[in-house]
Formats: structure tokens, C-alpha cells, sequence
């Protein structure tokens, strides 16, 4: 059985993808850039397709179509792509190391523990913790810190 449940992403084909006009589909994805990644809108638990499509006046359908052509994913999966980054610049930062996995979760935007878990493996095939552990078994400070740790 595959770990957190990760199931192999069909491929299905969308007509509704191909009638966006492609200079409008540029537009919206650098709009939808601004809003999500400038903006910081990942980090809103409550952010929703339906409130970005409202906030740049079109549908949901446009929003998909156009995540799902110019990012090669669904909106869920490109939300959360920003906060698993951000989360593994938290995770490496020594200011950081006292914070629990749900705080770090919730700093970034996601709703549970187990949604940050599962979608932190799908992108990067190992867990938040052990990201950090391997990253600070490689950062030499922390390694004489230990050391003297034991001592």
C-alpha cells in the first residue's frame, strides 16, 4: 500500500481547456502568479478556486483550464506546491527548529497535520521531519551542538 494514500494522477481530456484562448490564458496565469504567489494567498486556508476566479472576475472552469494548461496541475496541487516551499525554508531555519510539524503546517497554509504530510511526501518523497533532520545532520554547527550535546 502506497504511503499517505498517493494515487497515480489519471490523465483526462478537458475540451473545455482547449476553447481559452491561449493570449487570454496568459494573462490569467500571470494575474493568477500575482494573487496566489505575491500576494501570499497559499498561506489562506480558506482561499478557494471559486474565491480566485471571483477576485479576478471569470469562473472556476477558466481558473482549472488554465492551471491545469500552463501549470500541468490541478489548483489544490499549485496551492500547495508554494507552501511545501515555504515550509522547507521553515524547516531548515535554524530560527525556526522549536516549531512542531502543525505549527509549521499551519504557518503555511494548511488546514491539517495530515494534509501537510501527505502533500510534503508527494512532492518531495519523504516526510517534513525527515527533511529537516537529514538538512540538519548536513549543517555543520548543528552537528558540534549535538556533540557537545553528548558530552
Amino acid at each position: 500500500m502506497a504511503k499517505y494514500n498517493i494515487t497515480e494522477k489519471k490523465e483526462k481530456k478537458a475540451t473545455y481547456r482547449s476553447l481559452v484562448n491561449p493570449t487570454l490564458m496568459d494573462e490569467m496565469k500571470e494575474k493568477i502568479l500575482d494573487i496566489i504567489v505575491m500576494q501570499k494567498k497559499y498561506k489562506d486556508k480558506d482561499y478557494s478556486a471559486k474565491k480566485l476566479a471571483e477576485d479576478l472576475g471569470t469562473n472556476t472552469r477558466y481558473i482549472s483550464a488554465v492551471v491545469n494548461v500552463r501549470f500541468h496541475m490541478n489548483y489544490t496541487s499549485f496551492v500547495n506546491k508554494f507552501r511545501i516551499e515555504e515550509a522547507m525554508t521553515i524547516l531548515v531555519d535554524r530560527r525556526y527548529q522549536k516549531l512542531r510539524m502543525e505549527e509549521v503546517s499551519d504557518m503555511v497554509g494548511f488546514a491539517n497535520r495530515q494534509s501537510f504530510y501527505a502533500s510534503f511526501y508527494k512532492l518531495m518523497n519523504t516526510t517534513p521531519r525527515e527533511y529537516r533532520l537529514r538538512h540538519l545532520e548536513q549543517h555543520p554547527s548543528e552537528k558540534v551542538k549535538k556533540e557537545k550535546k553528548r558530552s
